[in-house]
């Protein structure tokens, strides 16, 4: 299948090929995830070199680094309708290099907060640039196919991660694995400048123009549907940075895995790949609307599982059924991620660049807020993270409810008022 790419929708002479395109941005997207799970084997490294007195506060420096998000991608989504893409991503990326040198320097926790959110803003820029670049190019189930390729690598690499972290640990000490992000920062924006053609033309760039942005904006929030789908993204994507900030202490401290962990978050995070490798071939015949519903059922059953197992079992269930419904859980994430930003997307394709901002910021700051709030109750035990999933995934049944009565409303107003 080839890129249909025009003309009129690059600067550029010759397009890549599908496979490094898919290559290429998960490069850049996988940043992020890289980001937020490089730095999980060091937290106890963190809270003994920065003299924490209490170690649960080194759960903000992933915090941090979503804080930055939610900014960043308010930004970056119109200035790339202005400024075009690649430029928008570049920038991005040279924010992120700074945020990287600030944490990297860091004496205390306040600094290294500071240079987290710093990272933060500049990741943004390909997170939520990349989207609108890939929205310029597909739609609908070929975007969600791409997106589903995509994030075959994007799950592959906080895989991976952990161990990444774990084996810088072993040459050097926490700052190391700083200068370890740089260096794909850079590898990925060396990549992009010389392979990926400007998808933006500069006939269909926009003027700065804050009446038209915040008109934009205001439609895009109105949009009830799409915010439906929006939500979901956040919850899910709350889900997630809630095992994020739990999981060192779940595995290392309940289940005593010592340097097994990254093996064991290896495992679950496993569950997303196959899920993101398996929808970019079912997509395509089943739609997305459908495979989402089932990701939800499959996630709230088993969500459902681990709470009344971990109920049951005075907060500990065995390792074995922590890993098989964790598995569930992380595969119904991986269904999830990559139809809901195609079907946020899909109805505001002629506002790629804010939409892509608003959705992804909006995304980000309701896991923020919800990840942090139930991640304070944590008490080594998995019950506060099984409750999060139930009630996360719980809400995002009824949004996909609500989404599927305003879509079926505005089809019926649509053909009522469409001349036969």
């Amino acid at each position: 299948m080839k890129r249909p790419i025009s003309e009129s929708t690059s600067t550029s002479s010759k397009a890549l090929s599908e496979k490094e395109f898919i290559a290429l941005f998960a490069t850049i997207i996988s940043l992020t995830a890289l980001s937020m799970d490089a730095v999980l084997p060091a937290f106890r490294d963190m809270a003994q070199s920065l003299a924490l007195v209490d170690v649960t506060q080194i759960q903000w420096v992933v915090s941090a680094l979503i804080a930055g998000m939610v900014f960043g991608e308010l930004v970056f989504g119109p200035v790339s309708d202005i400024m075009g893409r690649k430029r928008s991503i570049l920038i991005g990326v040279g924010i992120y290099l700074i945020g990287s040198l600030i944490a990297m320097s860091a004496q205390t926790l306040e600094v290294l907060l500071l240079g987290r959110f710093v990272q933060g803003l500049g990741v943004a820029a390909p997170k939520t640039v990349s989207r609108a670049l890939i929205r310029d190019l597909y739609k609908g189930r070929a975007m969600a196919r791409i997106m589903s390729y995509i994030m075959v690598v994007f799950i592959l690499v906080p895989m991976l991660a952990p161990s990444f972290g774990q084996l810088v640990l072993l040459i050097g000490d926490w700052r190391w694995i700083f200068a370890a992000l740089m260096l794909q920062g850079i590898v990925a924006s060396v990549w992009l400048m010389v392979r990926q053609p400007e998808t933006l033309a500069p006939e269909h760039r926009h003027r700065f123009d804050l009446k038209r942005l915040l008109g934009e904006a205001r439609f895009i929030v109105c949009h009830r549907e799409v915010m439906c789908y929006t939500g979901i993204s956040g919850l899910t994507f709350a889900g997630l940075m809630l095992y994020l900030g739990m999981s060192q202490s779940i595995f290392q401290d309940l289940y005593h895995t010592g340097d097994a962990f990254a093996l064991y978050f290896a495992i679950l995070a496993g569950g997303a790949g196959i899920a993101s490798f398996t929808n970019g071939r079912l997509v395509m015949r089943l739609g997305m609307t459908r495979l989402v519903w089932v990701a939800l059922s499959l996630k709230l059953s088993a969500a459902n599982g681990l709470m009344l197992a971990a109920w049951l079992l005075d907060g500990v269930p065995p390792l074995w059924l922590f890993l098989c419904l964790g598995m569930l859980i992380f595969f119904s994430m991986g269904l999830l991620f990559g139809n809901m930003n195609a079907l946020a997307m899909e109805p505001l394709g002629n506002m790629a660049g804010i939409a892509s901002s608003v959705t992804a910021s909006l995304s980000s700051l309701i896991a923020v807020v919800l990840s942090v709030l139930v991640g304070t109750f944590y008490n080594f035990t998995v019950i506060p993270l099984a409750a999060g999933y139930v009630i996360f995934t719980g809400i995002a049944f009824v949004l996909m409810l609500l989404a599927h009565q305003i879509k079926k409303t505005s089809d019926h107003v649509t053909q009522e008022t469409t001349p036969s």
